[in-house]
């Protein structure tokens, strides 16, 4: 899993984030298929953190995939990024 936390400076309501955030999690879902979600500061104008999770056979597919996904989001030039963050859950199945 990885969470991504930044500021949308431009932001002045609810509505400008609800934009930006719809735009970046709607976009990695369908070009990434990963699963993607506003985890945190949901009545915050100007942050936010999302939170995209993977599952796959190996690792080395996880982290290329989290890795596109936080290049993807670092390049909108909308937001900030304040923090990222991977979280692993291993099977032993």
């Amino acid at each position: 899993m990885l969470t991504i936390e930044f500021l949308i400076e431009s932001s002045r309501s609810l509505k400008d984030k609800r934009a930006v955030v719809r735009h970046i999690l709607d976009s990695a879902r369908r070009r990434f298929a990963v699963s993607a979600s506003e985890i945190a500061h949901h009545d915050k104008w100007q942050r936010a953190e999302l939170g995209f999770a993977v599952v796959a056979v190996d690792a080395a597919h996880v982290t290329e995939v989290l890795d596109a996904v936080e290049r993807f989001v670092w390049a909108h030039p909308e937001v900030a990024v304040t923090a990222s963050e991977r979280h692993w859950i291993e099977s032993d199945h």
